[in-house]
C-alpha cells in the first residue's frame, strides 16, 4: 500500500500552540478509533515483549530436552510446547519477535535515510528528477520480496545483511511518496513566499518542505514495516536471514513444515505471530493515515 495523497496541512514557524492543536487532534481521533487502540495495544506488548525477551523467555531458545520432543502446548514446564529438537516454542517465539522487530526497525531506517533525501531532491530539483524517478522505475520493475532475495543472496546470510536487502528493496516506495508530496508542498504559496524572500533551496526544504512531509513519512514506515517483518520471515525461511541456532520466526516455519502432520502448533504459532504482527502495524498505518487527514471529519 502506497501513500500519495497529502495527509499534513503546512506547518509554520510561530508558537507552539498551532502546532499542538492538531496534534491534540490526531491523539484525539486514534483514541476515538477501536480498531487503532486495538492495534497500537498489540504493538506495545510486542515491543515490550521483544525488548525484555531475553528476561522474559523461561529458557534459553537453544537449550534442548530431548525427553519433551514436539510436545504439545500446555506440556507442564512448556506453555506452548517444544520443536523436534525439545526447545521451547514460547522461548523462541519471544526471541523471534525480537528479531523481526528488530530487522524491520533496520531495513525501514536504512529505507527512509537513503528514500527520503531522493525523495527531496526528485520532487524539488528538475534536474535530478528524472534521473531518480526512472531508478526508481527500474527498482519497481522488480518485485519487493524478489529484489530482498536476490539483495540478500548476494551480501550473504545475516541479520545486518537481511535488514540491507529488505531496506535498500523498500527505498522506490518510500521515494516515489515522498517526491509526490514534495510536488505537492512546492506549489503551495507559502514555499512560493519563501523563494521570493530569497531563501535558498536547502532552507526552504530543511524549513517548509520536510517538516509537513513529515505525516507521510511516519505513515509509510507504518506500512513499510510490516512488509519488512514478512520479507524477513521469507529471507531467514529460505535461509537467507537469520541463521540457527539464532530464533527467528522464519526459521522456526522451515523446521516446523517436516513435521506439519505430527506437531502442526509448531508451524501454527510462529506463523500466527507474523500475520498478528503484520496486522497490527498495517491497521494502525491505516488509523493514523486516516487521523492525519486535514480533510477527515472532525470528531
Amino acid at each position: 500500500m502506497s501513500v500519495d495523497t497529502a495527509l499534513a496541512s503546512p506547518v509554520t514557524s510561530g508558537a507552539s500552540e498551532p502546532s499542538q492543536g492538531p496534534r491534540r487532534r490526531v491523539l484525539r481521533r486514534l483514541a476515538r478509533n477501536p480498531l487503532a487502540l486495538v492495534s497500537a495495544v498489540v504493538l506495545v506488548v510486542a515491543i515490550l515483549v521483544a525488548l525484555l525477551a531475553p528476561v522474559l523467555a523461561p529458557y534459553a531458545p537453544e537449550q534442548t530436552d530431548f525427553a519433551n520432543t514436539l510436545s504439545p502446548p500446555g506440556t507442564p514446564g512448556h506453555l506452548l510446547g517444544t520443536d523436534d529438537l525439545g526447545r521451547d516454542v514460547l522461548s523462541r517465539i519471544m526471541l523471534g519477535v525480537r528479531a523481526s522487530l528488530t530487522v524491520a526497525a533496520l531495513a525501514v531506517l536504512t529505507a527512509l535515510l537513503i528514500g527520503v533525501p531522493l525523495g527531496l531532491a526528485a520532487g524539488y530539483f528538475r534536474a535530478v528528477d528524472g534521473v531518480i524517478s526512472r531508478l526508481t522505475d527500474l527498482m519497481l520493475a522488480f518485485p519487493f520480496l524478489i529484489l530482498a532475495v536476490g539483495l540478500a543472496a548476494i551480501r550473504g546470510a545475516s541479520l545486518g545483511n537481511a535488514a540491507v536487502a529488505i531496506g535498500v528493496a523498500q527505498i522506490p516506495g518510500v521515494i516515489r511518496v515522498v517526491r509526490s508530496d514534495t510536488l505537492r508542498l512546492k506549489s503551495l504559496d507559502f514555499v512560493a513566499a519563501a523563494v521570493v524572500d530569497g531563501a535558498s533551496d536547502l532552507w526552504v526544504l530543511r524549513r517548509h518542505v520536510l517538516p509537513n512531509a513529515t505525516s507521510v513519512v511516519l505513515v509509510q514506515a507504518t506500512v513499510a514495516i510490516p512488509a519488512a517483518i514478512l520479507g524477513e520471515a521469507v529471507l531467514s525461511f529460505l535461509g537467507l536471514g537469520i541463521q540457527p541456532p539464532d530464533p527467528s520466526l522464519g526459521t522456526m516455519l522451515a523446521n516446523a513444515q517436516q513435521f506439519a502432520a505430527r506437531a502442526p502448533w509448531a508451524a501454527v504459532l510462529p506463523g500466527l505471530v507474523i500475520m498478528v504482527l503484520a496486522l497490527a502495524f498495517n491497521v494502525f498505518g491505516d488509523s493514523l493515515r486516516d487521523a492525519l487527514d486535514p480533510k477527515g471529519s472532525r470528531r
